[in-house]
């Protein structure tokens, strides 16, 4: 999902503070040559679903989002065997179709006669969806018409065509800054060529900017390099300009076979049945409640992470066709409204509130669950705002749903400069005026939520301080993994007073330090005891220290000790695999995550979202 890590970690882990999960002894199926496909071996996998019964709505996906961007962009569409393409398009105004077996979709740069400037005013910039809508329902309350945009990171923009000159641009920026909104800026650049699309059917080549593709079937094969056709999507496709100078391809699916390119890849095809059911109805809800992320360019919903991870027909799994038929057009709904159904990786054992990450309203069936079905914690009697509170939990090892997980104990550490980087990448893409520091001085968590969440994390440089605001800390520093960490500054000795030797007698005989990353908890415990008592006997890096005149030591890097994987929002992906193995149900596992919710069938009754 879009979320950081909406899905589980190789191993589990990840691919992106968000990643594809793969369980580790699962392998994947491969994708299946193109020559080996047809309508019948695809069809017989298919678990068919009753639409008299079950409304199966058809959902506009894109699934190539910069076609263009690079000059070789290339695909390779092509109809299963025994059926045809039927390509759809206008030449003039007149409509016209021809029929093909293979269809390729290529790109050309074509020189402009004139430069053109090609500009927008970037009013706020955003890790997620979620802060970005709130950002801009804030710009509509404030008069000023709003549209929200993924070049990259999501952005608000103040609707381009009510500031369609330069001059209009420029004038609401002044206004901007001088009302006391000074991150607001025009992104602007000069373009001199364009890419240009074209496709190839049976030998003639056709220069469009938008057409349709569809089969008798509904199915559709996909290359994206070499010819090689290794997905496999149902529904129909249609390629269209997009608001970044290039192109997208689109795909429109009936709800119920999307899922099959969703639900094994978000959960894995080895969990528990009733994980994989619960993961089944909430990837339903987060869809069909999502469908105007992308508004702006005409298509609904993402195939990334940034969404849910989508891949087609390719690598579907019998179990999770089994779980998606056996919920089929069962959604999650709360006073008959679609839920925000977020889910992610690893919680680190408490879930979190939809503020806690996020700008905009609570939701009252996301709220702090500790992940546990033994009582671990009690959140009212010792909130984790408390930072005292928080390095205690954060210590606790077992009795959680998600023991044994990779991601649930992290600790990790980076470099000044690598930290550095990053910041300095971060604010520089957002026109901060301190991109240009040299030197960070420190990290501090100012501020968390009652489930623990860094809420504001303060950044010191040599040229001035700045706050990191919820999940954007996660979008600026590199090693984090979630918010729900604490951090520590890593001392060592200027490296002119240190000799190789020297640091070699560091690295052996502090080896506390190491030990801290092993997930231990007799080794925690013995630690805590050691770090309160007030005799304790030295380290070797403070012996050495002495050895060197007390030489003062300078700052190294930071240390980021957490738990969790993800924004850690509703269902944890890998507490639902310890509540179905426990005997949960999927009915309870939802309960357990999003309490005061209900299960209910598709209805034309059931607001899918509520703007207001």
């Amino acid at each position: 999902m879009h979320r950081w890590a909406h899905r589980l970690i190789v191993g589990l882990s990840a691919g992106t503070f968000c990643g594809v999960m793969v369980i580790a002894d699962t392998i994947m199926a491969q994708p299946v040559p193109a020559q080996s496909l047809s309508q019948s071996s695809v069809e017989s996998a298919d678990l068919s679903v009753d639409n008299t019964l079950v409304q199966d709505p058809e959902i506009k996906v894109g699934i190539v989002q910069r076609f263009g961007e690079n000059k070789t962009d290339k695909l390779i569409l092509a109809p299963l065997a025994g059926d045809q393409l039927t390509v759809s398009f206008k030449t003039g105004s007149e409509p016209q179709t021809i029929t093909t077996e293979r269809l390729e979709i290529e790109t050309a740069m074509q020189p402009l006669p004139t430069p053109v400037l090609q500009e927008w005013v970037v009013l706020s910039t955003h890790r997620s969806f979620e802060s970005a809508e709130d950002s801009a329902k804030r710009w509509q309350a404030a008069g000023i018409n709003a549209e929200i945009a993924q070049p990259g990171a999501w952005q608000v923009w103040a609707k381009r065509a009510d500031y369609s000159s330069p001059l209009l641009r420029r004038l609401l920026i002044e206004n901007l800054h001088a009302s006391g909104y000074p991150n607001a800026f025009i992104d602007s650049q000069v373009v001199t060529e364009v890419p240009k699309v074209a496709f190839i059917a049976d030998g003639f080549r056709y220069a469009r900017d938008e057409f349709s593709i569809t089969s008798a079937n509904r199915r559709i094969q996909l290359g994206k390099d070499a010819g090689q056709l290794r997905d496999l999507f149902a529904g129909d496709m249609k390629l269209q300009p997009n608001s970044y100078g290039n192109y997208t391809l689109v795909n429109q699916v009936p709800i119920e076979l999307y899922l099959r390119g969703v639900v094994p890849h978000e959960i894995g095809p080895s969990a528990p049945k009733a994980s994989i059911e619960a993961q089944a109805v909430l990837a339903r809800t987060y869809a069909l409640r999502n469908l105007r992320r992308f508004a702006i360019d005409d298509y609904e919903i993402c195939a990334d992470t940034q969404c849910q991870v989508y891949f087609g027909l390719a690598q579907t799994s019998p179990r999770s066709d089994q779980a998606i038929a056996a919920t089929a057009g069962q959604v999650l709904t709360y006073n008959n409204e679609l839920v925000d159904a977020l889910y992610s990786s690893t919680t680190g054992g408490v879930t979190a509130r939809f503020t806690d990450v996020w700008n905009g309203e609570d939701r009252p069936y996301l709220t702090p669950v500790i992940d546990s079905l033994q009582p671990k914690w009690n959140l009212a009697e010792r909130p984790l705002s408390n930072e005292t509170n928080f390095r205690a939990f954060i210590s606790l090892q077992s009795g959680f749903n998600e023991e044994g997980w990779e991601a649930f104990r992290w600790v990790r550490e980076a470099s000044v400069e690598v930290i550095g980087e990053t910041l300095r990448k971060y604010l520089s893409d957002r026109q901060h005026p301190l991109a240009n520091f040299n030197k960070l001085t420190n990290l501090t968590v100012v501020e968390r939520a009652p489930s623990g969440r860094v809420q504001r994390l303060s950044v010191e440089t040599d040229i001035g301080s700045f706050d990191l605001i919820k999940d954007e800390a996660v979008k600026a520093l590199v090693p984090l993994r979630s918010l729900l960490f604490y951090v520590e500054p890593i001392m060592e000795l200027p490296k002119a007073e240190a000799s190789s030797q020297t640091s070699g007698k560091l690295d052996a005989l502090d080896s506390s330090v190491i030990e801290e990353s092993t997930p231990n908890p007799v080794a925690a415990e013995l630690e805590q005891a050691v770090n309160n008592h007030t005799d304790h006997k030295q380290t070797g890096r403070e012996l050495v220290s002495e050895e060197q005149n007390k030489q003062a030591p300078i700052l190294a890097g930071f240390r980021f000790v957490g738990g969790g994987f993800g924004h850690g929002v509703g269902m944890s992906q890998t507490g639902s695999y310890n509540l179905g193995e426990k005997g949960y149900s999927y009915q309870q596992i939802l309960q357990f995550y999003y309490p005061g919710t209900e299960l209910q069938p598709i209805n034309s009754s059931i607001t899918f979202y509520n703007a207001e």
